[in-house]
């Protein structure tokens, strides 16, 4: 047998990872297999792998008996739409895609590659974890791609597909990259699982309740997007990709656009008369996007805000918006830990930023004050005043307290803010306001609810209104709702070439 025949049957094996017997019983439970994720996800023809005939090292109970090519992940790069992307894929069908020492290894020159490159790096994990019989030789392993996701951290986009188990230590590589997607009844995410949580706690919980894609996307927030199947998981990622630069020193792709009629009458008709009836902001944010480019992140979670990328004239920004459809739009622990998050991504990678604000303040109560809505206020007011991405601030309708200032006011760094004639930006609203400066007078009126009445329409009259901010400079212009759309795009245009200059440090010190 000569050298290229021997190369050729140790491809073959490589491509069968662990057998056709284990491949079909991972299309059984609707999965895909490593390769057949990797081909989906990258563009036809562009993959190469490397590492393809790697094997364990690990001689130790009987390990030397079981051998595959491999040893578990795909790893390589390729194209998306045309653009360079570096990716790893953990195969199940070898050892329960456990991580071992040339399996990390694998990971770790892959994602070298993508830092020195400046190329995203995408994750599809699959892995029961760290492989046991090689002790703290797979630990250690899981340790260097941590460290490599930190180096990697706001230079270079990391994107994780959870597409099957993810327990343990191995949960904390995708908890440092910027997105997580998880595929619906097929993948979970846990630190321990069922069986040691009913020990410990006596808690009887399964699988898919303690860290399943519904639980990450809806309670935690660990989870961006929760997938019906691996298909639509990777036609997100995708999704995602294109409204990222290729690393933080460069621009994400412009597409086509053409100009034409940019009022938008629809949104004069967004606001409800009675000002505490709720409207969706997704319908503005829907009127001011070019059509069809809103990609919402963090859909079921904290569903007070609203986060996602669009595109405006073509041009990728990012949009955090509050939703006075849920909660009446209040901030809370959860909506400032997600908007704070999202601002971050998008000013490491010089992606602009809108902001439309509909916010009676912060949500009171014991349970929010206990769990530190204080730090997670912070968070978000913290990440908008540090990011120098173009930032634009609309308010269509309250914006009240302390909730106005971190709502991207110009206080706290926006370039531009426009508020529609129905913004009312005041302290508070105007019945708790008149309560307190005009207490005594309407206690001491014969009657009292004509004097509340009356003072009420007095304090609307001179606070609830934009024009005491406007004349002030705190807000740029008062415009019509429907000119919103084309006031972004000049605004938009004119900051494009925006440069901050920071105060020398280290780094700040988020309030995490």
């Amino acid at each position: 047998m000569n050298k290229t025949t021997i190369l050729q049957d140790k491809k073959k094996e490589a491509l069968l990872g662990g057998g056709i017997a284990r491949i079909e019983s991972q299309h059984k439970k609707g999965k895909l297999t490593a390769r057949e994720r990797v081909q989906l996800l990258l563009d036809e023809g562009s993959f190469e792998e490397i590492g393809m005939l790697v094997t364990h090292r690990s001689r130790d109970f009987d390990m030397e008996k079981e051998v595959y090519l491999g040893d578990g992940v795909v790893t390589g790069y390729g194209t998306v739409n045309g653009r360079l992307v570096y990716v790893f894929s953990q195969d199940f069908t070898v050892f329960g895609g456990s991580l071992s020492e040339t399996h990390a290894e694998k990971i770790v020159k892959i994602m070298d590659l993508a830092l020195q490159n400046g190329a995203p790096l995408i994750g599809l994990n699959d892995s029961g974890g760290a492989r046991i019989q090689e002790g703290v030789v797979s630990l250690g392993g899981y340790a260097d791609i941590f460290y490599r996701n930190v180096k990697s951290s706001g230079v270079i986009p990391q994107i994780s597909a959870i597409l099957g188990p993810c327990a343990g230590g191995a949960v904390y590589s995708p908890a440092i990259t910027d997105f997580i997607l998880m595929v619906e009844n097929t993948s979970y995410m846990f630190v321990t699982g069922p069986n040691v949580v009913k020990t410990v706690t006596h808690e009887t919980v399964t699988s898919e309740e303690l860290g399943g894609a519904h639980t990450h996307a809806s309670k935690s927030g660990v989870t961006h997007f929760a997938c019906a199947n691996e298909i639509e998981c990777i036609g997100n990622i995708k999704k995602l990709l294109s409204y990222m630069p290729q690393n933080c020193e460069d621009d994400a792709p412009v597409y086509a656009y053409e100009a034409g009629n940019e009022l938008r009458e629809k949104l004069d008709a967004v606001i409800p008369e009675n000002p505490n009836q709720p409207y969706d902001i997704k319908d503005v944010i829907e009127e001011v996007a070019d059509s069809g480019s809103f990609l919402e992140v963090h859909k079921a979670f904290a569903e007070n805000i609203v986060v996602g990328f669009a595109r405006l004239g073509g041009r990728s920004i990012g949009i955090i918006a509050n939703q006075p459809a849920y909660l009446a739009g209040v901030l809370d622990i959860n909506s400032s830990r997600k908007g704070a998050r999202f601002v971050r991504f998008c000013d490491a990678f010089n992606i602009p930023l809108l902001v439309l604000v509909d916010v009676p303040g912060f949500l009171p109560g014991t349970d929010q004050e206990w769990n530190g809505t204080i730090i997670s206020g912070a968070k978000l007011l913290y990440a908008l005043s540090e990011a120098t991405v173009p930032k634009i601030t609309v308010i269509t309708r309250k914006a009240y307290g302390g909730a106005y200032d971190v709502m991207n006011s110009k206080h706290i760094g926006a370039d531009l803010n426009y508020a529609w004639p129905t913004a009312e930006i005041a302290v508070m609203g105007a019945k708790g306001a008149t309560e307190i400066i005009f207490k005594k007078e309407i206690s001491e009126a014969k009657d009292q609810y004509t004097k509340l009445a009356e003072k009420e329409a007095e304090y609307i009259d001179k606070f609830a209104n934009p024009y005491g901010a406007a004349a002030r400079g705190f807000i740029d212009e008062v415009i019509l709702p429907h000119d919103t759309r084309a006031k972004l795009l000049k605004g938009f245009k004119m900051l494009e070439n925006k440069v901050a200059t920071m105060p020398k440090r280290k780094h700040g010190n988020i309030p995490l």
